[in-house]
């Protein structure tokens, strides 16, 4: 158990915590939510050792080992697998199969155990660094963004791993339904104060609403109570036979005290530019191949048709061609065979975070976005500075000193600054916090141009995609349906992590058995089945009640004309009757509302449930 009393923290004239007290008790595991700048990585630094609080004191048992992913990239050993050992624990030491279970989860292929760090991307080293925090296999495990560069069915194994993880955690990432799956607890640096609640970001946020409107409305109360008080005193301080009345109420105004009002904290809201486009397609794409090495495609006789206002994600395991793929249909990156069609008038914006490198160094972050476009003047520009996090000063620093993260979001901000009909978007919440997510995701869905995605944020994919682009095994796909429709359908269940390896010479892993497969493959149907019977009745009524719906709707416009004829010939009696038709129908019509209301609700619940059974199936399901 460890117990934070007291601390304090502050750059300058800036303060991250005050005085706040908590307590991490055994097999906790805790998501560390907060808006960027408010101190959250600062907390894990002093956690782990690595910062000091300006005062008060962390009480830690003695001998608790504290594990820290870190952000910075040193290695130091010659190969990738010689690395991840180098976390083991002195009497495992010699372990490798251990450190080679982690890499096999974390996305390492066999023959890259005996690679050098350096031939890597710096997604794959930082999963090295994630690697080697797992394998410490201390009693507290801190993790900054785990889920950054991690493509999805390695966050379902880091998830799965967590889990089942026997000591404690405390988590900061930027993908909620990933936060929400992991942990025990919430506990969020707000005001300056920390507090902890069990349950999810959902009951967290939910619960300082709730408390922050019920202390305002105090306070109000308060304050009302207060001028009530002042202005008895006021009148009566003269009046001799009610001095002990006025000496009682001035002294209950002492013991008052004053309520602060809360400081408004801005909410993150921006949306993007639009620039109209006639015309129902904003992009074709037709036979593409390409591939960096000859005769190895990553893509081959890909072919889509994306419509205006369509909603599509590119998803699939990192390396395969996501980015590759975006970039062609960018115009970056030129097919070896095939064509990209794109209509005069498409606008596009484009987010890709290898383009840092056409941020001019000595420009700021302000006149990054106002050369952005033309059209965008000062105070726009400071608006989409603020929704990127660089409020007041901090969008006047210059590029140079901007860390990758930041240099990210002012590409971002950038896209945002520019008019588009057709938004393509790489990995777009690395790097902003759950707020600029909840941000980001309206905009997307409130922007009437098309959208093409990749991420690995499954509530970005659930709340957004319509089609989906999919990269698995050694092809791509094109999946006409939703992210739940694609998980219900079997998702990942071929592309999972790489099963433990086992202690052998040969390294090399092991399947998991063969009837275990089966029976979890026929557990899996048997939900969907019970899914699909008990589903397909209400999808049946709502469609129907939906067309009903419908056809009321057009009885009432014609109706509507019908009256307003009647009204013009001033024909009483068929005002009359019109007006009779008009209330049945609306009356109809809200029974069959109250209905499709009913309808959805037991589907949501039902649907919950058993996507709820899935994930408990899946969370079982650890290699």
């Amino acid at each position: 158990m460890i117990r934070a009393e007291k601390l304090c923290k502050s750059y300058g004239d800036r303060v991250l915590f005050d005085a706040v007290d908590f307590t991490l008790n055994p097999r906790e595991r805790i998501g560390l939510v907060g808006r960027n700048g408010h101190g959250k990585t600062t907390l894990l630094r002093i956690l782990a050792g690595e910062e000091s609080a300006d005062s008060g004191q962390l009480v830690i048992p003695k001998g608790y080992r504290i594990g820290f992913l870190r952000q910075e990239l040193d290695f130091s050993q010659p190969t990738i697998l010689a690395e991840a050992m180098s976390a083991l624990p002195a009497d495992e030491a010699a372990s490798h199969w251990k450190a080679e279970k982690i890499l096999a989860g974390l996305g390492f292929a066999g023959e890259d155990f005996d690679r050098a760090p350096e031939e890597f991307s710096g997604g794959f080293l930082v999963r090295l660094n994630l690697a080697k925090a797992l394998l410490a296999e201390p009693n507290l495990l801190l993790l900054d963004e785990p889920t950054n560069f991690l493509d999805i069915t390695s966050i379902r194994w880091v998830e799965r791993f967590l889990n089942q993880w026997p000591g404690e955690l405390i988590v900061i990432s930027h993908d909620r339904a990933f936060m929400d799956r992991v942990v025990t607890h919430v506990m969020g640096i707000h005001r300056c104060r920390i507090r902890k609640i069990a349950g999810t970001t959902d009951t967290y946020y939910s619960q300082i609403a709730q408390e922050e409107e019920v202390y305002e409305k105090t306070r109000l109360n308060d304050e009302r109570r207060r001028r009530e008080i002042e202005l008895f005193i006021s009148r009566f301080r003269a009046k001799a036979r009610l001095a002990g009345l006025v000496q009682s109420r001035i002294k209950t105004l002492e013991k008052m005290g004053r309520r602060q009002k809360l400081e408004k904290l801005k909410t993150l809201e921006f949306s993007f530019r639009e620039a109209p486009l006639p015309g129902k397609i904003a992009l074709q794409a037709r036979g593409i191949r390409f591939g960096w090495r000859p005769g190895e495609p990553l893509i081959e006789d890909f072919t889509i048709s994306v419509a205006t206002g369509e909603r599509v994600a590119i998803v699939g395991p990192n390396g395969r061609g996501k980015t590759t793929l975006l970039k062609i249909l960018a115009g970056v990156l030129a097919p070896e065979a095939g064509e990209v069609l794109r209509p005069p008038a498409l606008r596009m914006g484009f987010f890709e975070q290898t383009h840092v490198g056409h941020l001019v160094p000595n420009r700021t972050v302000e006149e990054e976005i106002l050369y952005a476009e033309a059209g965008v003047d000062r105070q726009r520009a400071r608006d989409i500075c603020g929704a990127m996090l660089f409020p007041g000063d901090e969008a006047l620093k210059p590029i140079r000193v901007l860390s990758g993260g930041e240099k990210s979001r002012v590409l971002l901000g950038k896209v945002i600054a520019t008019p588009a009909n057709l938004l393509l978007l790489d990995e777009p919440t690395n790097h902003l916090d759950l707020e600029a997510c909840d941000a980001l995701l309206a905009a997307l869905d409130a922007f009437s141009g098309a959208v093409v995605l990749v991420t690995h944020n499954e509530m970005f994919l659930h709340a957004l995609a319509e089609r989906l682009i999919v990269f698995r095994g050694s092809g791509i796909e094109l999946f006409e349906g939703t992210y739940a429709e694609f998980l219900e359908k079997g998702g990942w269940q071929d592309d999972k992590a790489p099963p433990a390896p086992t202690p052998s010479a040969a390294r090399t892993a092991a399947e998991p058995p063969r009837a275990a497969r089966r029976d979890l493959k026929r557990r899996r149907a048997e939900i969907a089945a019970r899914r699909t019977r008990a589903l397909r009745p209400l999808e049946e009524e709502m469609r129907r009640l939906e067309g009903d719906i419908e056809r009321l709707d057009a009885e009432l416009a014609a109706l509507t004309r019908a009256m307003q004829e009647a009204s013009r010939e001033g024909d009483g009696g068929r005002i009359a009757a019109v007006a009779q038709a008009m209330h049945a129908r609306r009356q109809e019509s809200d029974r069959l509302f109250d209905a499709l209301d009913r309808a959805t609700r037991e589907h949501e619940r039902l649907a919950g449930g058993f996507e709820r059974e899935l994930q408990e199936l899946e969370s079982g399901d650890v290699h």
